[in-house]
């Protein structure tokens, strides 16, 4: 079962992700994790990676796809896998589903954690960070005990650039210029699912769950 998590970002689908790896038995693959498991490694695809990132260019979509694959060869994903941040583009789906064919496979699966934007600005600028210890809050779901102050250490907690409301309005916008067109896409593949990222997280999961079946 290959499943491809879809969302803008703070939609919820790494929490999905994770949650539904450890109920199927699947490896959860995040891109960024890929990359920098090559780079740590020094293997050859890591190194040619590096340079596109030392030179602060974007990795190219064939030479991320190889490095995909490379992952999706090892043993744990014989089962299959699921895919979080990957593909964000229409020519990184085209580039996957073209290599999978030579293999005789294909995704099973799009699931998208549906969130419309101003729950998302909402959710992300509520989210406060210890510079100091690292602990997150949420200032509605999980707020500190003393107001803007961290439990752990004392220190004044912060808000990430990240987290800010201007950042999380341009990374949305990203997402809906060059991700969000994969809805359409997978739906012609007719492996195109969504639920309803704005319940809870269980219910969330449940909604997933059962289209899997």
């Amino acid at each position: 079962m290959k499943i491809v998590m879809l969302g803008a970002p703070g939609a919820g689908k790494g929490t999905q992700a994770e949650r539904l790896a450890s109920e199927y038995g699947l490896p959860h693959i995040s891109t960024g994790d890929i990359f920098r498991k090559n780079i740590k490694e020094g293997t050859e695809l890591g190194k040619e990676a590096k340079s596109f990132m030392d030179a602060g260019r974007l990795v190219p979509d064939e030479l991320t796809v190889r490095i995909l694959l490379d992952r999706v060869a090892d043993d744990d994903c014989k089962k299959g896998y699921i895919l979080d941040g990957f593909p964000r583009t229409i020519p990184q789906a085209e580039a996957l589903d073209s290599e999978l064919e030579k293999l005789g496979e294909k995704i099973d699966f799009a699931i998208d954690v549906d969130v419309p934007d101003e729950n998302i600005i909402k959710r992300m600028s509520g989210r406060r960070a210890c510079p100091r210890c690292g602990a997150t809050y949420h200032m509605q779901h999980v707020p500190p005990k003393k107001d803007g102050v961290c439990d752990e250490c004392g220190t004044e907690l912060v808000i990430r650039d990240d987290d800010k409301p201007e950042t999380v309005k341009n990374r949305l916008a990203v997402y809906h210029e060059q991700t969000q067109p994969l809805v359409e896409y997978y739906r012609k593949k007719g492996v195109y699912h969504t639920v309803d990222g704005t319940a809870d997280v269980g219910a969330v999961f449940d909604s997933i769950r059962s289209i899997l079946g």
